[in-house]
């Protein structure tokens, strides 16, 4: 076996190699750039190699860097993670021409494969499923338009290498199809170094579901079931599960065949995934091949017991398959929703900044479910604009996939992000939005559901009272601790009543709290009553509540008359007034917000790319006003009236932060 492995990666990838190679015996090696100097993956590794500047360019996808670091560790194989240089051949060749073993597919593999135009021609003479569309290469915006038409919109623009929803657009029509083809050809070139594009027929209302497969140099080659991809926004996946709700038997061994006939045809070996779109009628249609470790194995691990990784290592180290065909079963139900540095409630830009505070769930294992938490990062350290804005996977698993939905509910309820925005909120949505509860979900499901953006939850009735009585419990111990504070005036002596208002969610609940030495009665007006006991004391920012037998989990920030509470998605203020409070409350002038109609923000922290327009120009309603790009990811704000430019406050190439005027308009 393999003495010393490099891992040329970062982040949660980085460190979930490092665990398996630990668990094999096998040291470890990291690679980082100026960014990463105190990363996780850093410190988690037997020793590591700083191998350049944070642009990736400059770092981690850096062919010569990467070997030299795995030639000075004296490293005899190396990891690539996904992303990066994961399907870039030309790496594989490299490690190959030092005698370093490369822990992935043969490089004319990761060549077939990795271009998405000849992996649709290898996959047609292979008998696999394909989706109509153009394979030849688009050298324009104009020929990009003309290729659409006669495909028919909508259409799905393509980069023809790399992956992980970049380089990718739909376009509806004409106007679409040429500013998307320009905007895949720039992203696919900053994160892949190759700007090819392709075209192929959008099918309405699929489903993304994809097979892992694992073969070997011997000739072996298995499926480990599929996995339900199909919650994605910007044709990035949000949320998996395995197995899929949509899939039968029947047809999951059609498409397990097919994807370990396309293995096969290309001489594959190591894991890697087909993904086909499927339709309402379960027609399937492959998309790609990723020759590589998905970001979303685990939930397949999860579900068979089968480690990836080790698979992978022993694979590349010409060991043969020690696994049939008949050894895979599908055990429970797992589910993978993947934390973001986004905020949701700004349609999910990049957010950047350091974590001031980061207490993922517990993980846990027993018969009746887990908790895994995939993570690169800690308290304190930063989340940088120069790579992918992932920052953690959380997956949970059950015996059914009602108790794994449960289960999710109450880890993503439990885990404490502070310092950047992030989607945890919109997560919780999702697992609690009834088309997902029932498995009815597409690719379109966050446009269907969302179509204004995410705005927040509004929680049902029930879950409000249940809120309320356990923020007025808690108003209760936090009046009585106040009530100890030494050094009162004699004349100022602090009492604590029973009657409370409750506001949250533009409701208001007045109710009566009887307590006890085990917790509280709260009875409402018109005499419902609910239980609430726990521990929680004033300082803390996790709440765990038994309101009625049941589980609440909240987390709390001290507000001016009461706790900012977030849970199930929601995000409350929640204030707890005595009768008079409330009365003289009523009085109180709400703010008015400041007009921005006359000025252009900057949505997220990021690079001016370029500037579209000049200082008195007139422009038109949705015409293209500037380029901001982060993480990876280039968004093209646009005007929201007819207006006129009156002045412009930044230049290409400004970093910005979030708000910051970027021009002013007449």
């Amino acid at each position: 076996m393999f003495n010393k492995i490099l891992i040329a990666n970062r982040g949660e990838i980085a460190c979930r190699v490092i665990k398996t190679a630990n668990k094999m015996g096998i040291k470890t090696v990291a690679v980082f750039s100026d960014a990463d100097r105190h990363a996780l993956h850093v410190k988690m590794a037997d020793e590591a190699i700083h191998i350049g500047k944070p642009p990736a360019s400059q770092s981690y996808i850096d062919i010569e860097k990467v070997v030299s670091a795995a030639k000075l560790s004296g490293a005899d194989a190396v990891h690539p993670g996904y992303g990066f240089l994961s399907e870039n051949s030309k790496f594989a060749k490299a490690l190959s021409k030092a005698k370093i073993a490369f822990i992935g597919p043969p490089p004319d593999a990761i060549e077939s494969m990795g271009d998405k135009i000849t992996s649709k021609k290898i996959a047609q003479d292979a008998g696999v499923s394909t989706v109509p569309g153009y394979m030849g290469l688009i050298n324009s915006a104009e020929e990009a338009v003309k290729i659409s038409r006669k495909i028919g919109y909508p259409v799905m623009i393509k980069a023809s290498a790399g992956g992980g929803g970049k380089g990718m657009r739909v376009a509806w029509n004409d106007q679409d199809a040429k500013e998307g083809f320009q905007s895949s050809k720039n992203e696919a070139a900053s994160s892949f170094g190759d700007d090819r594009i392709f075209i192929e027929k959008f099918v309405t209302q699929p489903r993304h579901i994809e097979i892992q497969v694992l073969a070997d140099s011997h000739g072996n080659c298995i499926y480990l079931n599929e996995r339900e991809c199909s919650i994605q926004r910007r044709n990035q996946k949000v949320v998996e599960e395995a197995p899929s709700p949509f899939l039968d038997k029947a047809t999951r061994q059609k498409m397990g065949k097919q994807a370990c006939d396309l293995a096969k045809a290309v001489g594959y070996e190591s894991a890697g995934t087909v993904e086909f779109i499927v339709d309402v009628e379960k027609n399937f249609y492959f998309l790609e091949m990723n020759t590589r470790l998905q970001v979303e194995h685990p939930v397949t691990e999860l579900i068979t017991g089968v480690d990836l990784v080790e698979q992978m290592i022993k694979v590349a180290f010409k060991e043969k398959l020690k696994l049939l065909q008949s050894d895979i079963s599908i055990n429970g139900w797992a589910i993978e929703n993947r934390l973001y540095a986004e905020d949701p409630y700004r349609n999910f830009l990049p957010s950047i900044g350091r974590l001031t505070r980061y207490r993922p769930p517990d993980e846990f294992e027993s018969s009746k479910h887990i908790i895994r938490n995939d993570t690169g990062v800690f308290e304190g350290g930063e989340i940088s604009m120069y790579y992918d804005p992932m920052i953690t996977k959380l997956c949970t698993w059950a015996p059914t996939r009602p108790e794994a939905i449960a289960c999710m509910r109450e880890a993503l309820d439990s885990f404490e992000v502070e310092g950047i925005g992030h989607n945890l909120p919109f997560l919780s949505a999702v697992m609690d939005h009834p088309r997902f509860i029932m498995g009815d979900i597409t690719t379109a499901f966050i446009e269907e559901e969302y179509p204004d953006g995410f705005t927040g939850v509004e929680l049902p009735e029930d879950e409000l009272l249940r809120v309320a009585a356990s923020c007025a419990a808690m108003n209760r111990v936090a009046e009585i601790r106040r009530t100890k504070i030494s050094g009162r005036m004699d004349n100022h002596e602090r009492r604590v009543g029973d009657k409370w208002i409750v506001t949250l969610q533009d409701k208001k609940y007045e109710l009566n709290i009887i307590a006890d030495q085990l917790g509280s009665t709260v009875k409402f007006e018109g005499g419902s009553k609910i239980r609430v006991e726990g521990n929680w004391v004033p300082g803390d920012q996790l709440a765990n509540m038994l309101v009625d037998d049941t589980k609440l989990t909240m987390k709390v920030g001290k507000i001016t008359g009461g706790f900012r509470i977030r849970t199930r998605g929601a995000d409350m203020m929640v204030i707890v007034r005595s009768q008079l409070q409330s009365e003289l409350a009523r009085h109180m002038i709400e703010k008015d917000l400041p007009d921005t109609s006359r000025i252009l923000m900057c949505p997220m922290p990021g690079l001016i790319v370029s500037i579209e327009v000049e200082v008195g120009e007139e422009v038109q309603e949705g015409q293209a006003l500037c380029k901001v790009e982060a993480m990876k990811m280039e968004n093209i704000l646009r005007a929201e009236r007819p207006t006129r430019i009156k002045r412009i406050n930044v230049k290409a190439g400004d970093s910005l932060a979030v708000d910051e005027i970027i021009m002013e308009f007449e």
